[in-house]
């Protein structure tokens, strides 16, 4: 792995030195009061190296991405400031990776974006004028050779630390590994992945992770999320797209009685963290 550090974040050097990084997902609000974004971030900064600011996830519509980046750095907070191609060209996108940049945004997870259909104003545009393999190509143009995807040169480049999603609980399985590949190759540095409720498909899918040697080329976090009940896990997998809960899970939570479900779910995401960590 390349051991040239690629911006100045909190998250990279918690990383590099081989230390277990935490991050979270921020929910952006409803709303344009600041102060609902920093009381959010404030359960998270003690326990975090990394606070991801989401963008329109589940193609509904919150604060922007770049506006929570812009209040957490204000606040001292490390954001991981998430592009999504969804609603924006790569004229757009590149102008707000460099204000993300100079407000001190150290971090950039690029993902392609939930499909419109997927939010609660189905007929708006979709723009997808890049993928998220296109998107990290450009965006490690810009860090490393200091231009913009049109050859036109940076005076000051941005230093970001590129982040991919991955999901390996989806099929075709056999599949998400080279997707990988191609988004390491494309300048990943770190990857994030879905939600994980089924460590076995996890562990098959870090074999071959390893097999390919991806594990020596980016660095992994793996999604967790405590569960309420299981109500919440039957929404989850039939409502968010890309999220797969195995039956055994509901089932548990199930059988738990009320007042201990939430209880219960946190100690099914201890447990996983504690195999995934094996793995």
């Amino acid at each position: 792995m390349n051991s040239e550090f690629k911006s100045d974040g909190r998250l990279e050097r918690v990383l590099r030195s081989g230390r277990f990084a935490v991050t979270a997902e921020l929910n952006p609000p409803d709303s344009a009061d600041p102060e609902e974004v920093y009381q959010a971030a404030l359960v998270l900064s003690e326990v975090c190296d990394g606070i991801n600011a989401t963008d329109g996830s589940g193609a509904h519509c919150h604060m922007s991405s770049v506006a929570i980046c812009a209040l957490l750095t204000r606040a001292g907070y490390a954001p991981i400031f998430q592009v999504s191609c969804r609603d924006r060209n790569r004229i757009a996108i590149q102008g707000d990776v460099l204000g993300a940049a100079a407000m001190g945004v150290s971090n950039v997870l690029c993902l392609t974006g939930d499909d419109v259909t997927a939010g609660d104003q189905p007929q708006a545009k979709r723009v997808f004028d890049f993928d998220s393999i296109q998107l990290l190509r450009t965006i490690k143009i810009m860090r490393d050779k200091g231009m913009f995807l049109s050859g036109r040169k940076l005076t000051t480049p941005p230093r970001l630390f590129l982040g991919a999603a991955s999901n390996p609980f989806v099929p075709p399985y056999d599949w998400r590994p080279y997707r990988l590949a191609k988004k390491i190759e494309a300048g990943a540095d770190f990857i994030q992945s879905q939600y994980c409720f089924d460590v076995p498909r996890f562990r098959q899918f870090m074999q071959k992770v390893r097999d390919l040697g991806l594990h020596e080329q980016a660095f992994f976090l793996v999604g967790v999320g405590p569960l309420r009940s299981e109500k919440a896990a039957e929404f989850m997998r039939t409502k968010v797209p890309g999220v797969h809960i195995p039956d055994n899970i509901v089932e548990r939570l199930r059988k738990t009685p009320k007042e201990k479900k939430v209880e219960e779910g946190k100690r099914i995401c201890v447990e996983i963290i504690q195999q995934v960590r094996e793995i």
